[in-house]
C-alpha cells in the first residue's frame, strides 16, 4: 500500500511528501465510511520509509525498518477524509545511529496542522520466537 504521491524535498535529516489518497473512497485505511486522524501516523511512517530508502541509495541497499513506537501524538482534527487539500507530510530525523532512528513528524493540509508526534524506527530488527 502506497499512500504518498510525491516527495517534494529531502535532505539527510528531513523529508517532505504530499498525498491525496486521504480523499479516496477505496483508501485501505478507511473504516466505517471515514478515515480517522490517527491514520496520519501511517502517512508519516511511509514518509520515513521513503527517507530511509533515499538515504540508502548513496550507501547501498535499503534496510528493513520497523515502526517500534509512536510518542506524544497529538490529533488536532477528528478525521482526514473530509479535507479538500492535499496532505503535506514532514518527517525530521531528530537523532539516530546505525540501527535506531527517532523522527518527529507533522501532517498538515492547507496550512493547518492535523497531527504531530514522534516515532522510533528500528532497522533490521530480529524477531524472537519463544522456544518450544
Amino acid at each position: 500500500m502506497c499512500l504518498l504521491d510525491f516527495v517534494m524535498q529531502w535532505d539527510d535529516n528531513t523529508i517532505v511528501c504530499t498525498a491525496s489518497s486521504h480523499r479516496a473512497l477505496d483508501n485501505p485505511l478507511r473504516a466505517h465510511g471515514r478515515l480517522g486522524a490517527a491514520c496520519g501516523v501511517e502517512y508519516a511512517a511511509q514518509a520515513m520509509a521513503v527517507h530511509g530508502s533515499l538515504l540508502a541509495q548513496a550507501d547501498g541497499a535499503p534496510r528493513v525498518g520497523y515502526l517500534a513506537s509512536v510518542r506524544s501524538v497529538e490529533l488536532l482534527v477528528p478525521r482526514l477524509d473530509d479535507l479538500a487539500g492535499d496532505l503535506t507530510i514532514t518527517a525530521e530525523r531528530i537523532t539516530g545511529d546505525a540501527n535506531n532512528i527517532l523522527y518527529r513528524f507533522t501532517v498538515a493540509a492547507d496550512g493547518q496542522t492535523l497531527l504531530t508526534g514522534r516515532a522510533a524506527v528500528v532497522l533490521d530488527a530480529t524477531l524472537f520466537k519463544d522456544s518450544p
